[in-house]
C-alpha cells in the first residue's frame, strides 16, 4: 500500500471543547470583529445592511442563549437538531450548545419528512430548531414518532429572544461549569452522510477531532489566508452548515480570529450584493459555484460582442498559471515573455473586472466537495485568485488533504493536511488516518467496523498518489461500471470532461452489464437560452428543443472531445438529452449536490433502455 504523510505541526493537541476558543478570544481580544451579521429588515426579515459582531459581543450572546437553553431543559449530552439555512443564528446555537456540553445535530432544510423522522429518532433529539413555518410543519408532521422531542423552536417567530429571556436569572457560572466538563474526546456533533446509496449514517465527531482538523487547516493555509493586503482575513459562508464542509469553515473562522459572514442563499441575486458589501479575502466553494461564475462571465462577454476576447484571455490565464505551476516544482522556467505580456494586457481589460465580481479583495479560493476541472482551476489562479483544491469527507471532519500554498497542483486535491496520512490500497481505494478521522457511526457498529481498521478509514473513493505525494481522486468504488464485455470504467472523469462544454449541466454515464457505455445529459437552461438567442431563435417547448439536429451535433462534439481521452471500449457510444436538470427536490441529487445514481437510473429507466435499443 503506497502512502504519504505530512508531519503534524509542533505544539500540543487540542484540549477542552470547541466553545473554549470563543471565550478565550473574547478575553484576549474583546474588540476583534468575529462575525458580520445581516441587519434585520421589516418583521424580522434579512435587510440589505450588515453589522459587525465583536468577540466580546458574540460571547455575551452565546452565554445568554446557553443559560436560556438550560432553563428549557437542555442538559449535558442532550442532542438538539438544527434545521435551517446558513445564517448567523446557526453559529450562535452551535456555540451555545457546546457551552453546556450539548450536541447539535445538523438537518438539511430540504430534508423530506421521512429523513427528518429518521435523524431525530436515531439521535433521540430533545428539541429541534427550525427556520420557518414550513420547517416547523415538516417536523410537526413526524412528532408522533419522536417521544424524546419536547420542543420545536422557530427562528422567524423570535425563539432566540424568548429563550434568552427565559435564562436571565441563571448565573454565568452554571454554564461555565458545564463547559469545563467538555473534553477533547466528548462528542461535539452528529453529522449525517449525504446518503447517495441509502439511508444516511450519523458520524460521531468529537470536539478534539474538529478542533485538530480546523487547526491543521489554519496552519497549512495561514500564509494564504493572511495575504490580504493589510485587511483582516474574512469570508462569506454560503455553503450549507448542515454539511461538514460549511461547519469546518465556521469552526476555523472562530478559532483563527477570521471574520465570518453568513449568507442563506447561493443565488446570484443574493451572492453578488453580499460579496460587494463584505469584500471577502477568501472563499470556500464547491466546483458548481466556480463553473456557474465562469459560464456567466463567458455568456456576458459573448452578449457584449467580446466572446473572442474572453476566450483569448481565458487561454492566456490557463497558460500563465500552468507555467508558474511547473516552475514551482522545478520543471520549467515560468511564463515566457510573450505570455507575460499578454497576461499583463488582459489584467487591465478582463481579469480586474472578473475579480471585482467577488468584491475586489479576494485573494484565495478553496474548493472541495467534488472534482474540479483542471483548466477551470488554472483559469481562476491565472486571473489573480489563487485556487487551492482539497479533499475530505464527513468521516474526516472535512479536509484530509489539500494543495499547500506556493505549490498548488491543479487537477489534484493536494497532499495530506498536517498530521494526516493518505494511502492507496491495492485495489485503488483511498485510505486515510489522522486526528480529524471520526470515532464511528451512531448505532451502526457493523458499518463502523467495516470502515475503520487500526486507525485507518477506508473512504470508498478511488485515487492515485503521484511522485510528489499529491492525491488525485478518480471516482467511487461503488460507481464502477463493468460492461458486458468485462471492461471496468470509473465514470467520474469521463462525466467531468463532458460537463466542461458550456451547454452541458450534468452528465451521468451508464453501461453496467451493457454492451457499451451510454450517457444521460442535461442542459444548463441559461446556457441553452443564450445558445438559441445567438442563433436568432426563441426557446420553445423543452422536448422540441432536444430533438433539434444542430443542438445534437453540438453535444456530440462535446462527447467526442471527452471520448478522445479514453479507449474505444470506455467511450460514450450513445447519449440521451433530458428536458430538465437532476434536482434535489426530485430526490435525484443529495443536498450537497451529488448525483444519486441509482435513483436517476430508476427515474430514467425508459430513457436508458432507448440507449441500447437495436
Amino acid at each position: 500500500m503506497r502512502e504519504f504523510t505530512t508531519p503534524a505541526p509542533a505544539g500540543p493537541a487540542a484540549t477542552g471543547g470547541l466553545a473554549d476558543s470563543l471565550y478565550d478570544t473574547a478575553e484576549r481580544s474583546p474588540g476583534l470583529v468575529q462575525l458580520s451579521r445581516r441587519a434585520e429588515g421589516p418583521r424580522g426579515t434579512a435587510g440589505n445592511g450588515w453589522r459587525d459582531v465583536t468577540a466580546a459581543g458574540f460571547r455575551d450572546e452565546v452565554l445568554a442563549l446557553a443559560k436560556g437553553l438550560l432553563t428549557r431543559g437542555v442538559r449535558y449530552g442532550d442532542r438538539v437538531a438544527l434545521m435551517s439555512r446558513t445564517r448567523y443564528e446557526w453559529t450562535l446555537f452551535d456555540y451555545a450548545l457546546w457551552s453546556i456540553g450539548a450536541i447539535p445535530v445538523p438537518v438539511y432544510p430540504t430534508a423530506a419528512p421521512d429523513q427528518v423522522r429518521w435523524i431525530l429518532a436515531e439521535t433521540q433529539a430533545v428539541a429541534c430548531l427550525v427556520e420557518d413555518e414550513d420547517h416547523a410543519m415538516t417536523v410537526g408532521a413526524v412528532c408522533d414518532a419522536l417521544p424524546d422531542l419536547t420542543g420545536i423552536w422557530q427562528l422567524d417567530r423570535g425563539c432566540v429572544a424568548a429563550i434568552v429571556e427565559d435564562g436571565r436569572g441563571v448565573p454565568d457560572s452554571l454554564v461555565h461549569r458545564q463547559r469545563l466538563g467538555v473534553t477533547a474526546d466528548t462528542v461535539a456533533t452528529v453529522v449525517y452522510t449525504s446518503g447517495t446509496t441509502g439511508r444516511p449514517k450519523g458520524c460521531l465527531l468529537t470536539h478534539g477531532a474538529l478542533a485538530d482538523a480546523a487547526d491543521a487547516l489554519l496552519a497549512c493555509w495561514h500564509d494564504a489566508l493572511h495575504d490580504t493586503g493589510g485587511h483582516q482575513p474574512s469570508t462569506v459562508l454560503f455553503l450549507p452548515l448542515a454539511h461538514v464542509y460549511g461547519r469546518m469553515v465556521q469552526i476555523a473562522a472562530v478559532r483563527g480570529g477570521l471574520r465570518l459572514g453568513h449568507l442563506a442563499e447561493m443565488s446570484t441575486d443574493a451572492l453578488l450584493p453580499a460579496l460587494a458589501a463584505l469584500r471577502p479575502t477568501f472563499l470556500l466553494v464547491v466546483p458548481y459555484v466556480l463553473d456557474k461564475v465562469f459560464q456567466n462571465a463567458r455568456r456576458a462577454a459573448e452578449e457584449a460582442g467580446r466572446g473572442e476576447l474572453f476566450e483569448q484571455a481565458r487561454q492566456v490565464a490557463v497558460d500563465w498559471a500552468a507555467c508558474r505551476e511547473q516552475r514551482a516544482f522545478g520543471r520549467g522556467h515560468g511564463p515566457g515573455a510573450g505570455v507575460r505580456l499578454r497576461h499583463l494586457a488582459y489584467e487591465r481589460t478582463v481579469y480586474q473586472r472578473l475579480r471585482a465580481v467577488f468584491g475586489g479583495r479576494l485573494r484565495t479560493l478553496m474548493c472541495g466537495g467534488s472534482t474540479l476541472d483542471r483548466e477551470l482551476g488554472l483559469f481562476f489562479t491565472g486571473i489573480g485568485v489563487q485556487l487551492y483544491e482539497g479533499y475530505g469527507l464527513t468521516e474526516t471532519s472535512a479536509a484530509i488533504a489539500g494543495n499547500p500554498p506556493g505549490r498548488a497542483k491543479a487537477g489534484t486535491v493536494g497532499r495530506p493536511v498536517p498530521g494526516a496520512t493518505v494511502a492507496i490500497a491495492d485495489d485503488g481505494e483511498v485510505w486515510v488516518r489522522g486526528p480529524g478521522v471520526f470515532g464511528g457511526y451512531l448505532n451502526h457498529p457493523r458499518c463502523t467496523a467495516e470502515s475503520l481498521f487500526d486507525g485507518w478509514f477506508g473512504t470508498g473513493d478511488l485515487g492515485r498518489l503521484d511522485e510528489d505525494g499529491y492525491l488525485t481522486i478518480t471516482g467511487r468504488k461503488k460507481d464502477l461500471i463493468v460492461t458486458s464485455s468485462g471492461k471496468n470504467l470509473a465514470p467520474a472523469a469521463l462525466e467531468l470532461r463532458v460537463e466542461t462544454h458550456p451547454l452541458v449541466s450534468q452528465c451521468l454515464v451508464v453501461g453496467d452489464d451493457r454492451p457499451y457505455v451510454g450517457a444521460l445529459i442535461t442542459l444548463d437552461p441559461a446556457a441553452l437560452a443564450h445558445w438559441l438567442k445567438q442563433r436568432g431563435r426563441g426557446q420553445s417547448d423543452p422536448w422540441a428543443v432536444l430533438t433539434d439536429e444542430e443542438l445534437h451535433t453540438e453535444i456530440q462534439r462535446a462527447v467526442a472531445t471527452a471520448n478522445a481521452a479514453v479507449s474505444r471500449a470506455e467511450s460514450i457510444r450513445a447519449f440521451r438529452l433530458l428536458p430538465r436538470e437532476f434536482g434535489v427536490e426530485q430526490g435525484l441529487m443529495t443536498p450537497s449536490l451529488k448525483l444519486r445514481r441509482s435513483a436517476i437510473a430508476d427515474h430514467y429507466a425508459a430513457d436508458i433502455e432507448e440507449l441500447y435499443a437495436p
